[in-house]
């Protein structure tokens, strides 16, 4: 199993394919481009402009079950006067082969309405007996919101289609990411998401989250490209964040995910 799924890494995916935007997103699908969490800053940053304070988010994704191939991932949202700073670091791969990336946000809500955000993201990969090879890359992001229901979030990762230049075949995708959240209610929200990245087909993101009881959600999605149905959960215990996430991939399996959050 861990070389199928090394081969769909080099072969199939460009590096940084898979960023892991928090259980919550991946819950409902992976379409977070008009979510606001500390978690959008893997995603649109934009989303993170809102956060009042200090917060400090963990994530592990098992990937099709296979104990040696996982990612790991921290975020942290730290608001200073009008604007909020954001770091996020990410693992991903197996033994022979190893992606890092870590990067720098920076978030503003010009109104109540509309906010921006510029990131800065350092690429690092890594495969035994050919060394290192590493990049920068830069996206910008922004939200709007309508009204009270309705928000619209939108993002270009790597326009300057940087890549890792030693080797080859990885590069860093670049594309543009255009979404939309709807407030269905006071207890449901939909999230959608149109995804393009260059040299692949349009991706689909669809997710709905159904809050049952105060402080705990149900969460579903579907991803168009390749087909994936995702499901999970969130709990709020008073600061602490607990997400759970579980995904379908046809053809690999599952992958299941979970995050935590604090906010200080």
């Amino acid at each position: 199993m861990k070389y199928i799924c090394l081969i769909s890494i080099l072969f199939h995916y460009s590096l940084s394919a898979q960023i892991n935007p928090g259980s919550r997103s991946i819950a409902m699908g992976s379409a977070g481009t008009a979510l606001q969490d500390v978690w959008s800053i893997q995603q649109n940053s934009a989303g993170a402009a809102n956060i009042d304070r200090p917060i400090f988010a963990l994530a592990y994704e098992q990937h099709f079950l296979d104990s040696e191939l996982s990612t790991q991932s921290a975020v942290f949202g730290l608001p200073v006067k009008n604007h909020v700073w954001g770091l996020s670091f990410q693992r991903y791969g197996i033994t022979e082969y190893l992606e890092q990336t870590a990067g720098l946000a920076l978030s503003r809500s010009f109104s109540a309405a509309l906010s921006i955000s510029l990131s800065i993201k350092y690429h690092q990969v890594s495969i035994p007996g050919y060394g290192n090879g590493k990049a920068f890359s830069v996206d910008a992001s922004m939200q709007y919101s309508l009204n009270e229901r309705i928000r619209l979030g939108s993002y270009i990762y790597n326009p300057g289609q940087s890549r890792i230049h030693e080797y080859s075949g990885s590069h860093i995708p670049s594309g543009i990411s255009v979404g939309m959240a709807f407030n269905l209610s006071d207890k449901v929200l939909f999230v959608s998401d149109l995804n393009k990245k260059l040299d692949f087909g349009m991706n689909i993101r669809m997710g709905i989250e159904y809050q049952i009881i105060k402080r705990f959600y149900l969460r579903g999605g579907i991803n168009s490209n390749p087909i994936k149905q995702t499901g999970g959960f969130g709990l709020i215990f008073g600061r602490f964040t607990v997400d759970a996430a579980i995904s379908s991939h046809p053809i690999l399996g599952y992958s299941p995910n979970l995050s935590f959050n604090y906010e200080f």
